[in-house]
């Protein structure tokens, strides 16, 4: 027979396997008595498990919805789905789930065993995700944000090299503080030791992240949040194009399809104004086809040259 210790979360398994089990099967299962198993399923109540009991000649247990979500077992296979799941959901593919994959990803790599993990980096490089090649998003390795995203949990000093846009190669050494995911884009917000001063810093950019072992206390971010102080630094880089046009949409359904790249403002019950401050006409353009309605640009002019040779390529198409 087990040891208490390893029946119990064998037995914790065997629950999370199987919506019901027969009392007797599940004592067969586990080597034990019908006695001890009682003891072992009050076992897993003191310890926050919400185990059902059947009486009866069929009588038997099963897992029910608690209050709050206790620790789960999980087999080799299922912990790499989980984690080939979670690096998909970290690159933004799902609004609002990203940051939070990303931690739970951090939590399961760093007990993962390494030949999982060799099936998980397996999974991940044959595998060619399917992206909308809308605004930002950027090819990032989930090692890297995994690395950082514990850094931050640990308040562990980093360092990288960070590639800047003009290719501009620069060794850091900073305070992580927390990873920001803003329009299919990460940040990580950190203070930079070398400059002595806080720095949003592009993830896709970082070059061999690894913690230092040095912990830190953390400082005051000179922002509401993370997520504030990225969007600061954002308004303040150069943007030249300024996109405006009228489309034939209710606002509320322009503000569905294109709200996440684009001010959307009522004009009327049937058409709305649209506007994008961009660097890339191309943003632009694509915006305004995926709104799927007519529209009529009010600026810049040079606008309108780059939707006429899109459309000139795509009927030659």
């Amino acid at each position: 027979m087990a040891n208490t210790s390893t029946r119990t979360l064998r037995l914790l398994s065997l629950l999370q396997t199987h919506r019901y089990w027969q009392g007797t099967e599940l004592a067969e299962r586990l080597g034990v008595s019908v006695r001890t198993l009682r003891r072992d399923i009050d076992r897993l109540r003191e310890l926050g498990y919400p185990v059902e009991a059947q009486r009866g000649v069929d009588g038997g247990y099963q897992l029910a919805a608690g209050a709050a979500l206790p620790p789960l077992v999980i087999d080799d296979e299922e912990a790499v789905a989980l984690a080939v799941g979670l690096q998909t959901a970290a690159q933004g593919a799902v609004e609002g789930i990203a940051e939070s994959s990303v931690r739970v990803l951090a939590k399961v790599v760093q007990v993962m065993p390494a030949r999982l993990r060799h099936r998980v980096e397996a999974l991940r490089t044959m595998t060619v995700p399917a992206e909308w090649g809308g605004p930002a998003g950027a090819s990032i390795d989930p090692d890297v944000l995994t690395t950082v995203a514990l850094a931050c949990r640990d308040s562990e000093r980093l360092r990288f090299t960070y590639q800047a846009a003009d290719g501009r190669q620069t060794d850091r050494h900073v305070e992580p503080h927390r990873l920001v995911c803003l329009s299919r884009r990460w940040y990580l917000v950190a203070y930079d030791l070398t400059r002595h001063d806080w720095r949003s810093f592009r993830a896709d950019r970082l070059i061999e992240p690894e913690g230092t072992g040095t912990r830190f206390l953390p400082r005051e971010l000179p922002a509401a949040d993370a997520a504030a102080f990225v969007r600061a630094g954002l308004g303040n880089l150069p943007r030249p194009y300024r996109m405006e046009a009228l489309v034939d949409l209710p606002a509320a359904v322009a503000r569905q399809r294109v709200g996440r790249w684009c001010t959307v403002e009522e004009v009327d019950a049937e058409q709305c104004r649209v506007r994008m401050t961009t660097s890339s006409l191309d943003w632009a353009t694509m915006a305004l086809g995926v709104v799927g309605a007519g529209f009529r640009v009010i600026g810049p002019p040079e606008l309108l040259d780059r939707i006429h040779d899109w459309g000139a390529r795509f009927q030659r198409a």
